[in-house]
């Protein structure tokens, strides 16, 4: 699977309505306690601990219905591999993730329908990645049904099932296991080869792109140009571009910035809470629930939306995970509950959007759900990767597809209403000039924006 799990899914910033596959060749298969070899001279080499399901019998047009009937057990993978030549690879990964000893899997099978299915990962002993079956976007069964309408499973071919958030970068020495609930763990130890990849061939190269997926990142969505005219630009002139193109809801209503004067431009990152049910907050509130992970999945410009049905009788995000999503690359926070630890906002380099302030914690009212899916946040639709800007007076949505031209238009938009405010301030009146009509318009055109 190339994405799979929401939060790694949120983390580059797409969500597939249908699953994609690559293949890997059998003899990149390997076992625990084998080495993880690195090409000499490469940099880039990256775990992801994932769920092995493994085939049991030959499987052809299976239904979803019964197709864990077809399962010999699952166990633990790490889907390792070298991101320096993913470049030449075209999507099929088969250089950068298919080389010899690169998909160690075991070391205990179980029964998926019975076994604790949360997948574990750790790095020198701690704890990297952490994840419950049910954040899958695709079940076994349906990977299963889908993979075999078109081809024949044969029994003891690997299903490896996606990783979620935390996937990065390792170097020589860096020890990395793996494991399914509490079975014994898959470990396997990263080391350099002794020589360069020989010649013919691609030669190991670093792209940005390949560094940011390596180090569980994506790309920016947003242009530079577009990023720099959203920026300079208030949030009703954005609205009133907006209003031009039918879009009368996207403004986040009654959110008040902790730092009024910092500026908010980025891409949404979501994460649900539902009302507080005991029984489910024993169940998803402790360790590394969704809110946790919401934050360890965040990345390079991304804002934190967080969905509390607007309410305000707890908070919702306190400053120490604030910190941390800011030091993951995060650029805002959005919340229509309340902040705990509210006054350190004050002194957080983080624009941060709430609805007030409340001192206790999110278990007294939520359970932390969900992340990287559609949410209601201070009465409007956000969807992953939809674009947010936030100023003093508050924060506006806007759809990805048609940003640019926004950003454009309401630059335009703001010359104008110097120009128009320059002239009403020499005494002039608004008839025909606001907005700007053909009287106004060669004086406009003529005019050098001083």
């Amino acid at each position: 699977m190339h994405l799979n799990y929401r939060s790694r899914a949120a983390e580059r910033g797409r969500f597939p309505e249908e699953p994609s596959y690559f293949v890997k060749p059998p003899s990149s298969l390997s076992h625990t306690g084998a080495d993880l070899v690195r090409p000499k001279g490469t940099v880039l080499s990256a775990f992801e601990g994932e769920i092995a399901v493994v085939i049991g019998k030959r499987a052809k047009n299976v239904s979803r219905a019964q197709a864990l009937d077809y399962v010999k057990g699952v166990t633990a993978a790490n889907d390792f591999g070298v991101h320096d030549l993913r470049y030449a690879d075209r999507g099929s990964n088969l250089r950068s993730k298919g080389a010899d000893g690169y998909t160690p899997v075991g070391p205990v099978l179980v029964d998926p329908r019975t076994a604790d299915l949360t997948l574990r990962t750790w790095v020198n002993g701690v704890l990297v990645q952490e994840a419950k079956v049910d954040d899958l976007l695709f079940d076994f069964a349906y990977l299963i049904a889908d993979l075999s309408r078109t081809i024949t499973l044969e029994p003891d071919d690997i299903i490896l099932c996606g990783t979620p958030t935390g996937a990065t970068v390792v170097e020589p020495g860096d020890v990395v296991e793996v494991a399914v609930g509490d079975t014994e763990r898959l470990v396997n130890t990263v080391v350099e080869a002794e020589n360069e990849l020989p010649k013919p061939g691609a030669r190991p190269q670093v792209t940005p792109t390949d560094r940011a997926i390596a180090y569980g990142k994506d790309v920016p969505a947003i242009k530079p140009e577009t990023e720099a005219a959203l920026r300079a630009v208030s949030t009703a002139t954005l609205s009133s571009q907006l209003r031009k193109r039918g879009l009368n809801h996207t403004f986040l209503t009654g959110l008040a910035p902790a730092r009024p004067d910092l500026r908010m431009v980025g891409t949404a990152h979501t994460l649900r809470y539902l009302p507080l049910r005991e029984d489910m907050f024993d169940q998803r509130g402790g360790g590394m629930n969704a809110q946790k992970r919401a934050v360890e999945a965040i990345g390079d410009g991304q804002v934190l939306v967080i969905d509390c049905r607007d309410e305000h009788g707890a908070g919702t995000i306190g400053d120490i995970l604030a910190l941390r999503a800011a030091r993951r690359g995060a650029v805002g926070i959005v919340t229509d509950g309340c902040l705990r630890d509210s006054p350190s906002f004050r002194e957080l380099e983080i624009p941060t959007y709430s609805a007030g302030a409340h001192a206790a914690v999110l278990g007294r009212k939520h359970v932390p759900w969900e992340i990287g899916v559609d949410v209601a946040c201070a009465g409007v639709l956000v969807r992953p990767g939809d674009v947010l800007v936030g100023d003093g007076e508050g924060v506006i949505l806007i759809p990805p597809a048609i940003v640019d031209e926004v950003a454009a238009d309401a630059l335009e938009m703001e010359r104008q209403e110097k120009f128009i405010l320059a002239r009403v301030d020499e005494g002039e009146s608004v008839d025909g000039l606001y907005p700007l009509g053909p009287k106004w318009r060669e004086a406009y055109d003529d005019w050098d924006g001083q």
